[in-house]
């Protein structure tokens, strides 16, 4: 690792993705700078634990639009090994329990239902994605969940117009060793000071200066990189204050998408990326993708009001409830055979509280909003300041960068 400067021009706060990608702007200028992280850990919501005899990662773990994916670049730059298999969800399911017949009419529903939001994207009237659902259509609560899993939010509380702007090519890679591995790679060497939560940033004088369980820093450009739930909720202060961040990143809420990991026992009767759905009949479902990369494991996902039900159930919930939900599907023998590995629990997390941000209805603007400087010394980075790319980690790596380039050329402190 760097040595930390004294004074430093320029301080970054939070070493996810975004930060890390303004890190390694910062260190190709020369610049002065530190990037101060609230964890013990590089990453962020990108986290790759190895557990189970495996690099599982708890939080982001695709190359979305991975052909022009900056990050699958990186994978490439780096040596790490990319899989290029089409993902599962674009691929009929392990028909136990979901006949063929129902699943392809499943998808004409949902090619149907995001024709509609693609529509309704294109005018100025924003509201609830929910509008656009087909009145009693049999597949709504999986279309539902679905949104969960993908934005982390029922449709009800997902804006049209933000989520017509999302770009993605549909072409999907991931690492086997880890997205979280991969991102955590990027910050070797930077100048990164870790369990330093900065409490308060200082903009009264004509120097910033930056209060942080180390201590107090002082710079002449900050760039502010954590989660949107953590600036509305003001764990990071503004002095004077910043109402219009506050608010804004108020309406680009955090939703909830977690992961559970289980260990199958002699799993070579399951697909290598087959998927299971549990009960289909609400928006409180789970979905499962079975033996990721061949490995004996299947990966569970939970999202919305449902994860945040199974997050206050405590640390056996997501277990007992994918447990039950496999045994429905797949017969009570495969109990014996499922181990719960490992899970994540982001809205329980003090450094993220939730996942990745939404905007909701009525607000499709406040992305900009959020990302727009302050005395051009104050920037703002992070997947929900990205308007096409929010709520991946391409999207944050960008805005990083993007920061970076702004803050260097704000003019020397006197």
């Amino acid at each position: 690792m760097k040595s930390i400067p004294a004074n430093p021009d320029i301080l970054v706060i939070g070493a996810g993705a975004a930060g890390l990608a303004a890190a390694r702007c910062l260190a190709r200028a020369n610049a002065s700078f530190a990037v101060l992280e609230a964890r013990s850990r590089p990453g962020g919501r990108a986290w790759t634990l190895n557990a189970g005899g495996y690099p599982l990662d708890l939080g982001c773990g695709w190359f979305h639009s991975a052909e022009s994916n900056p990050l699958a670049a990186e994978a490439a730059r780096l040596g790490f090994e990319i899989d290029r298999a089409p993902p599962p969800w674009q691929k009929d399911a392990d028909v136990r329990g979901f006949p063929l017949a129902d699943q392809r009419e499943y998808r004409r529903a949902w090619g149907a239902f995001y024709g509609r939001l693609e529509g309704a994207a294109q005018s100025d009237a924003d509201g609830p994605a929910s509008d656009y659902l087909e009145p009693a259509c049999r597949w709504n609560p999986m279309l539902d969940a679905g949104s969960t899993f993908i934005n982390g939010v029922e449709l009800g509380g997902l804006s049209v117009i933000d989520y017509g702007r999302y770009g993605d090519s549909g072409i999907n890679w991931r690492a086997p060793a880890g997205l979280g591995a991969l991102i955590a790679a990027l910050g070797d060497g930077m100048p990164v000071v870790y369990d330093c939560p900065a409490a308060r940033v200082d903009r009264s004088g004509t120097v910033l200066r930056v209060e942080t369980a180390k201590g107090r820093f002082t710079a002449r450009a900050v760039i502010v990189t954590i989660p949107t739930n953590c600036i509305a909720g003001e764990t990071l202060r503004f002095t004077p204050p910043l109402p219009e961040k506050t608010q804004a990143a108020a309406r680009l809420p955090l939703g909830l998408a977690d992961k559970l990991f289980l260990a199958i026992d002699d799993s070579r009767d399951f697909p290598i990326d087959g998927r299971l759905y549990g009960a289909r009949d609400s928006a409180a479902m789970a979905g499962y993708h079975l033996r990721p990369f061949g490995r004996p494991l299947i990966e569970a996902y939970f999202g919305g009001k449902f994860a945040r039900e199974l997050e206050a159930g405590g640390a056996g919930a997501f277990a007992d409830h994918a447990v039950n939900d496999l045994a429905g599907v797949l017969g009570n023998a495969v109990r014996k055979r499922l181990k719960p590995v490992a899970c994540s629990a982001w809205a329980l997390d003090p450094c993220a509280l939730g996942s990745y941000s939404h905007a909701l209805p009525g607000y499709s603007d406040e992305r900009a909003t959020l990302a727009a400087p302050v005395e051009d010394r104050i920037f703002f980075a992070g997947e929900a300041v990205s308007k096409h790319d929010f709520s991946t980690a391409h999207g944050a790596y960008r805005t990083g960068e993007a920061a970076a380039g702004a803050a260097l050329k704000t003019p020397p402190r006197s």
